[in-house]
């Protein structure tokens, strides 16, 4: 096994149920595959959710200082929480901050039978 940091994962590893995020929340997930390691983080939307790599394309730093806490107060956009950039929740779009113009790297996820699964 690798200690190297991944971006990607394969599609059909199931993440757990749709209820294990709150809607309205996001949730971290590490997976220890051979090639490496990979973080990323959830969000959930009603019964949609969306994926990215937990890093910042501002400095590659992790969004969350604390575990799970993606979001801005109101829970509207996704926060880094160590430079205070603002992204988009539907497409990773930097809205405001240092990195104004580019997007977190996407992490393909969705719901099938209820549960979240890489696709």
């Amino acid at each position: 096994m690798s200690d190297e940091r991944l971006t990607a994962t394969p599609a059909g590893i199931s993440l757990g149920p749709l209820e294990t995020i709150a809607d309205g929340a996001a949730r971290n997930f590490v997976l220890q595959m051979r090639a490496g390691r990979f973080h990323g983080f959830v969000v959930r939307c009603g019964d949609s959710v969306h994926g990215y790599v937990d890093r910042c394309p501002h400095m590659g730093l992790p969004l969350a200082q604390t575990l799970d806490a993606y979001l801005t107060p109101d829970g509207k956009r996704i926060a880094c929480s160590w430079h205070g950039a603002i992204f988009d929740m539907g497409d990773g779009q930097c809205l405001g901050g240092p990195c104004i113009g580019q997007r977190l790297t996407p992490w393909p996820v969705t719901v099938r039978n209820g549960a979240i699964v890489t696709a």
